[in-house]
């Protein structure tokens, strides 16, 4: 059964034959859609359904590439959502790029620069002035940009960071193990900000190198001894400013302290024995002067109370040697028992007075006892 080719006439204008093959290969029929404008049927593979060209074969390259053109043309199911137009039929998009300009202007223009702050500003990379506390405002980016940093806070720097070991050379070509802090703040926000690469790194290294030179003029007891260290902090802030300033680097030292100082770990235990040797001899010292201290004192007062006896005695001899025999013997006959007897006729009695006397006194203790 004869019908018409759906895919529209050939080239060749042979519509019977294709009918013919159509209706034999392809099954067509002859109820296929027809466009409004003629006979031919519509293609539903061409944009818009119409074949007035040459048929071309159908590929899913072309399907893809009609369906975006479709949604790009507005028409045939695109999702997309539209951008509402403004009143009159305009477009939105120059108020949203305006608005978009003055944002962009008011965030970049406009800078609060706080109570401890500083704020560096540059003109196309080149250093243009420093902004002190308050509102500000600049040339928008990327014209002018602004640096801000706080330079009034202290900042603490401890060498060697966490439990490390830190070993230095004293004078006396011993080793000891350091641990301290430095605290500083900015002075110039221009020379800390352009004169050096990194100056948090250099004012690690210049404490170190401050604290090396200054641990090489003490011995090891001044480095462990608390005035020591104070001596020490001290000159390393000195030589530490010194530095400092002779690199330009706008940083202002505040203070060093020590946190520790001991022996190295692996001569501790040795360094604990001596230490507590010396100090046993030191406590032997110390009890040895306090003795000749006091004996020193006492033969000193011996010899000022002679001094004044002397003095006495040359005043009045007699009289000073009667009173000094006297003294010197009530001080030995009063430790011990005396019995004195009148002689009569040259004959001496023996009286044992200090034995009656005893007995006396210990027959009255039992007498007492009894009645009691």
């Amino acid at each position: 059964m004869a019908g018409k080719n759906p895919w529209g006439s050939t080239p060749g204008g042979n519509d019977g034959d294709d009918a013919g093959r159509s209706s034999g290969d392809i099954g067509g029929s002859d109820d296929a859609p027809v466009s409004e404008g003629g006979d031919k049927p519509r293609n539903p593979w061409l944009p818009g359904g119409s074949d007035d060209g040459p048929r071309k074969a159908a590929n899913i390259e072309d399907l893809f590439r009609h369906r975006q053109a479709r949604r790009g043309s507005g028409g045939g199911g695109g999702n997309f959502p539209r951008i509402p137009q403004a009143p009159g039929g305009k477009s939105w998009a120059p108020l949203i790029a305006v608005g978009f300009v003055a944002l962009w202007l008011l965030l970049t223009s406009i800078h609060q620069i706080g109570p401890k702050e500083e704020g560096i500003v540059t003109t196309a990379g080149q250093y243009s002035r420093t902004m002190s506390p308050g509102l500000k405002f600049t040339l928008p980016w990327p014209i002018q940009e602004v640096e801000i940093e706080d330079v009034t806070s202290i900042r603490t720097d401890t060498i060697p960071e966490g439990e490390a070991e830190k070993l230095m050379l004293t004078g006396d070509q011993n080793l000891v193990d350091l641990s301290y802090i430095v605290r500083w703040n900015i002075k110039d926000l221009q020379l800390y900000t352009f004169q050096l690469a990194n100056p948090d790194e250099t004012v690690e290294e210049v404490a170190e190198a401050a604290m090396r030179a200054s641990i090489a003029e003490v011995t090891l007891d001044d480095a462990l001894s608390g005035s020591g260290r104070a001596q020490i902090e001290q000159a390393v802030r000195t030589r530490m400013q010194a530095l400092l300033d002779a690199y330009r680097a706008g940083v202002a030292v505040q203070g060093v302290e020590i946190k520790k100082a001991d022996p190295p770990s692996s001569v501790v235990d040795a360094f604990r024995e001596v230490l507590a040797a010396q100090q046993d001899a030191q406590s032997d010292i110390n009890r040895a002067r306090a003795w000749a201290e006091q004996v020193t004192a006492r033969a000193e007062g011996e010899a000022e109370a002679f001094d004044k006896v002397y003095a006495e005695y040359r005043l009045a001899p007699e009289v000073t040697r009667r009173r000094m025999y006297y003294e010197t013997m009530e001080r030995v006959l009063s430790q011990t028992d005396k019995t004195i007897v009148e002689t009569d006729s040259g004959v001496v009695p023996y009286l044992p007075l200090p034995e009656v006397k005893r007995r006396s006194s210990s027959s009255s203790s039992s007498t007492a006892e009894g009645g009691e």
